[in-house]
């Protein structure tokens, strides 16, 4: 049996990995950033047409769900936190009284057109429970339950 040196198999022959680690270093020394820039661009522009958006949907719900499943709320809160931070230092005054503005103009939309709707469908299906009579039914449940429990104590 041959000594082994390095990762050379029994034979004294290269292995895979030894080939592939050479070749990364040899292609390491005579490109620059620009190269691995150019064949990344490349190789996402060739995964985006073989792929549908389908395919992006899916590993990026995946990815998610690893991450959160390796991250706690913690994460989350100091990244939301650190971009929350980063676009202030990007946007200035004005950028918040138009987005502002704009979600204010939304909700408002938003609540007429569900206003109009609501007295459409409470005239239309009296059976149904309006959004303010299920509000209060849920508020007493609750606070019929609450009750309950303090009394059972």
């Amino acid at each position: 049996m041959a000594n082994k040196r390095n990762n050379n198999d029994e034979n004294g022959k290269m292995t895979v990995q030894e080939a592939g680690r050479l070749g990364g270093e040899a292609t390491s020394k005579n490109h620059d950033r620009e190269f691995y820039e150019e064949i990344g661009r490349k190789g996402g522009e060739a995964t985006a047409e073989s792929h549908g958006r389908e395919f992006y949907e899916e590993i990026g719900r995946k990815g998610g769900e690893a991450t959160a499943d390796t991250h706690g709320k913690e994460f989350y809160q100091e990244i939301g936190r650190k971009g929350g931070e980063a676009t202030a230092e990007n946007h200035g005054e004005d950028f918040y009284e138009e987005i502002g503005r704009k979600g204010g103009e939304v909700t408002q939309n938003n609540n007429n057109t569900n206003s109009n709707n609501n007295d459409n469908n409470n005239r239309n299906n009296d059976s149904k429970m309006s959004r303010e009579e299920a509000g209060r039914k849920g508020g007493e449940a609750s606070r019929n339950s609450r009750s309950r429990k303090k009394n059972n104590k």
